[in-house]
C-alpha cells in the first residue's frame, strides 16, 4: 500500500547536456527497510540521492519522500528527511554539541528540546565523553558519527545516507553499522549508496544495481547472489594424499569437481543446504579427514562482476565527480 511506501522513483531521469545520469530509475522503499544503491562510480547513484532530496530537480519522472512529491512539495519533503553526504560537513570550530544545537536552532527547535535531543544523541552516537571538544580534534569515525547525529535532530522518519563509511577503517565502520542497525530498529528508514559491497550485504534488505544511469538488477543479496551462479560445497581436506578418494566421493554428487591441489580444497557446485547435508554425511562415512566443508554462495562482488563485466574496484573514479562538476556549473548559471 502506498502509505507503507518510505521512498519512491519513478522512471527518475535526469539529463546533463547530451548525457543522461540517470535514465528511467525506478524503486520503492517500504518503511523501515535498508535499500542499498549499488553501481560503479558514474552510474548515477548519487545523482538519483540528489533528486530525491531536493538537491537537484529531475528532468522527468517522479520522486516521493514520505508521501511527498520532490518537485511539487520540497519543503515538506526536507522535512521528512535527513541525509549525510560523502564527506562529513560539520563545523569544525564548533564542538559537538555546539554542532548539534546549532542544527536545533535552525529548524526552530524550542531550546529546551534541543538540549534534550543533543544529550540523547551524543549518547547514542557515542560522543558524549568527545560532546564539548572542538569537531576538528575528532577522528575521521568520529565525525562521520557526529554528522548522522546531526542529521536525525529533527528525528526524521527517511534518512539517505550517500557513501557513509568512506575512508573510515575497518572497526569504525563496524561501530557505524551497529549505529545504523539500532535506527533501523527504531523505525528509520535508509537509503544508502555504497562502494563497499560488504556493507550493503550488512545492512541492505534490499539492494538495486544501477549502471549507465539505469537499473539493471534489483532484489534481496541472497536473490541477486543466485542470480550470479549457483552456490557450491567447498571441502577442505587434511591429509594432501586423500585428494583422489575425496573426488571420486565428490563426484558421486555432482560431475563438475574443481580440485586446487595446493590448497587441498576442492570444489562443487550445490543446490543448498541439503546437498551439504548429504555431502557431509558420505565424508563422515568415507574416513577421510576433513578440515573444513561448508556451503560457499557467490558474493556481492561476484554479482557486481556478473551483472557490470568488472569488479567494483575496478571503476572509472572520475565519472560521477564530472557528474557533480555538470550540476554545480549548471546552478551556478541559473542564479
Amino acid at each position: 500500500m502506498a502509505q507503507d511506501i518510505a521512498v519512491e522513483a519513478i522512471d527518475l531521469v535526469k539529463h546533463f547536456g547530451e548525457t543522461r545520469a540517470v535514465d528511467g530509475v525506478s524503486f520503492a522503499v517500504p518503511q523501515g527497510s535498508v535499500l542499498g544503491l549499488l553501481g560503479p562510480n558514474g552510474a548515477g547513484k548519487t545523482t538519483t540521492v540528489r533528486m530525491l532530496t531536493t538537491l537537484s530537480t529531475p528532468t522527468s519522472g517522479t520522486g516521493r519522500v514520505n508521501g511527498h512529491d520532490v518537485v511539487k512539495e520540497p519543503d515538506a519533503v526536507r522535512r521528512s528527511m535527513g541525509l549525510t553526504g560523502q564527506a562529513a560537513t560539520v563545523d569544525e570550530l564548533l564542538t559537538g554539541r555546539e554542532n548539534i544545537r546549532l542544527i536545533g536552532r535552525l529548524y526552530g527547535l524550542p531550546m529546551q528540546h534541543i538540549k534534550t535531543v543533543a544529550d540523547e544523541l551524543l549518547e547514542r552516537f557515542l560522543l558524549t565523553d568527545a560532546a564539548d571538544r572542538i569537531a576538528k580534534t575528532y577522528s575521521g569515525g568520529m565525525r562521520r558519527r557526529l554528522d548522522l547525529a546531526v542529521s536525525l535532530v529533527a528525528s526524521p522518519p527517511v534518512l539517505f545516507l550517500d557513501e557513509p563509511t568512506t575512508g573510515l577503517d575497518p572497526r569504525s565502520r563496524a561501530d557505524l553499522w551497529e549505529v545504523l542497525r539500532g535506527l533501523v530498529r527504531d523505525g528509520t528508514t535508509l537509503l544508502l549508496t555504497t562502494q563497499y559491497l560488504e556493507e550493503a550485504d550488512q545492512l541492505a534488505d534490499q539492494i538495486v544495481v544501477i549502471d549507465k544511469g539505469k537499473v539493471i538488477a534489483a532484489g534481496t543479496p541472497t536473490q541477486l547472489k543466485d542470480e550470479a551462479g549457483r552456490a557450491s560445497v567447498v571441502v577442505t581436506v587434511t591429509d594432501p594424499g586423500d585428494l583422489p578418494k575425496a573426488e571420486a566421493l565428490l563426484r558421486q554428487c555432482s560431475p563438475e569437481v574443481y580440485v586446487e591441489h595446493s590448497a587441498r580444497r576442492l570444489t562443487c557446485p550445490a543446490s543448498g543446504l541439503e546437498d551439504m547435508t548429504r555431502i557431509a554425511s558420505s565424508f563422515a562415512d568415507s574416513g577421510i579427514g576433513v578440515d573444513d566443508l561448508g556451503l560457499q554462495r557467490p558474493s556481492l562482488d561476484d554479482v557486481f562482476l556478473h551483472l557490470t563485466g568488472h569488479r567494483a574496484e575496478d571503476v572509472d573514479e572520475n565519472a560521477e565527480l564530472e557528474e557533480l562538476v555538470a550540476e554545480s556549473t549548471k546552478q551556478e548559471a541559473l542564479r
